[in-house]
């Protein structure tokens, strides 16, 4: 059997408890892996043309505040 197939036979067996500790569990272990990411990102330069083209439409009025 693969792990997969392992972790959700394990999860399908979980009282509601259970469960609702695994949600919050992985909502932060997703959470904390997307900022990770949007760093390493950031420091390898990926977000700079979406980043300097919000910053000309800002400076040349294209956009509204919210």
């Amino acid at each position: 059997m693969s792990r997969l197939k392992d972790i959700e036979n394990t999860i399908s067996q979980l009282s509601k408890e259970e469960l609702a500790g695994l949600r919050k569990w992985f909502e932060e272990f997703t959470e904390q892996a997307w900022d990770k990411q949007i760093e390493t990102d950031i420091q390898e330069g990926k977000l700079d043309k979406l980043s300097n083209q919000a910053i000309s439409e800002f400076e040349t009025g294209q956009c509204k505040e919210i």
